[in-house]
């Protein structure tokens, strides 16, 4: 995975600042970052449709476990798109 220049002079910024140790260090908090705004917008996505659903009459719980089970879907298939992006980088 190559950076562009910018990005490599902002990670390298960040490491001379000692705020991170690495350019693998930025990619991982950009990643997780990254993962964390997903999360969020499927769960906006799924709320949005949930009271779709309702309006329609057709109704769907949004409970803890389901946001929970969500969340960790979105995750894994992000976790699979980045590791299936990284095997085609080598």
């Amino acid at each position: 995975m190559d950076l562009t220049p910018d990005q490599k002079a902002f990670a390298r910024l960040a490491i001379e600042s000692g705020r991170l140790h690495s350019e693998a260090d930025a990619v991982q908090e950009a990643l997780a970052l990254w993962e964390e705004r997903e999360r969020e917008r499927a769960e906006f996505l799924f709320t949005l449709d949930a009271r779709a659903s309702a309006g329609r009459g057709e109704g769907r719980m949004i409970t803890p476990e389901s946001m929970r089970q969500l969340a960790q879907n979105v995750k894994d298939r992000g976790r699979a798109r980045l590791l299936a992006e990284l095997t085609t980088l080598r």
